[in-house]
């Protein structure tokens, strides 16, 4: 199989050089790298080549590099159910870069466009209609991002004399913030090597 993915990314670089990066097999997975301004143009070339012939799209996701200047990359996962291949096609964006939406191409991308803009904040231009989809309405922020905190922002109960739900802000006591980095074997008949407080068993 990795030999069969190292002809099909020699045989997509060779045929479209102005949209492939770089490309690498990888425990028999092809990944492509394409710059974003050509995402639409190469996803049409996948669909139609007669190698290629991605015509499923699996799935579209995202990661965060906070520290990188272009902090995302945003990953499609095609299938071809006529050559029995998978592709992953990668794109780095910077946060206030827009990503082309290929719903043109393939409408199953409009959910999951919407759920990477929910979760990311990244923004596909082109979309007909995009909004969050998994987070309630005024949710701030975007959850996957490594910089939003794990408590979130806001916090919702039901509100026993309102009968109502409630919006809050988190407001977290001061003993969810200490910390006790005691054995979790403390008080245990046998103390386990490793497991000594302060480097002595009690």
């Amino acid at each position: 199989m990795s030999e069969a993915m190292k002809e099909l990314g020699a045989h997509i670089e060779a045929s479209r050089p102005d949209c492939v990066l770089g490309w690498e097999v990888a425990h028999g997975e092809l990944t492509v790298t394409v710059t974003p301004s050509s995402l639409e143009p190469f996803v049409e070339f996948l669909r139609n080549d007669r190698s290629c012939q991605f015509s499923t799209l699996v799935d579209i996701t995202a990661v965060d590099y906070p520290g990188r200047e272009a902090r995302f990359d945003v990953v499609y996962h095609f299938l071809s159910m006529y050559q029995n291949h998978r592709i992953r096609v990668k794109l780095a964006v910077r946060e206030d870069e827009m990503v082309p939406s290929i719903t043109g191409l393939h409408p199953s991308a409009g959910w999951f466009e919407r759920e990477v803009f929910d979760m990311f904040g990244i923004v596909f231009s082109g979309h007909p209609d995009l909004r969050r989809i998994l987070t309630d309405y005024g949710f701030r922020g975007h959850p996957l991002r490594k910089d939003f905190p794990t408590t979130g922002y806001t916090e919702v109960r039901y509100d026993e004399a309102a009968k109502r739900v409630v919006y809050e802000p988190v407001s977290l006591v001061q003993e969810y913030r200490q910390f006790d980095f005691m054995s979790p074997w403390e008080g245990a008949k046998y103390i386990l090597p490793g497991d000594e407080r302060n480097g002595e068993a009690d």
